[in-house]
């Protein structure tokens, strides 16, 4: 089974909050908005992982990011590393990105919550 890595920087806020997400994609001078009227959020999204390198991941390692969310953007670091150093096209690699990938987001919330007990 093939598999294709990607690295998107995604960061979702509700609709009224659109002039801000807005913003943001001018002030990195990179990523794009996106509204999601049918959820009443909008998102900013940095696809291009150069961009991801050169601007985001800088910004938020001047500007950290605090509680549980830092958790994930360290994992999100740990994977734009594997990749910068092509270990995503290896089998190791691959699974490495998969481990951490699992870990992230709800699945934190999931790890966290099975450990409390």
């Amino acid at each position: 089974m093939n598999y294709r890595i990607g690295l998107i920087f995604s960061l979702s806020q509700h609709s009224r909050d659109a002039q801000l997400m807005k913003s943001l994609a001018k002030h990195f001078g990179c990523g794009n908005y996106y509204s999601w009227s049918t959820r009443s959020l909008g998102e900013f999204q940095v696809k291009n992982f150069s961009d991801v390198l050169e601007y985001i991941i800088p910004f938020f390692e001047k500007y950290p990011i605090s509680g549980i969310k830092y958790l994930d953007f360290a994992d999100f670091c740990q994977v734009a590393e594997l990749m910068k150093e092509s270990k995503h096209l290896t089998k190791e690699g691959l699974e490495e990105i998969k481990r951490i990938k699992q870990q992230m987001n709800s699945g934190r919330a999931k790890l966290l919550t099975s450990q409390a007990y």
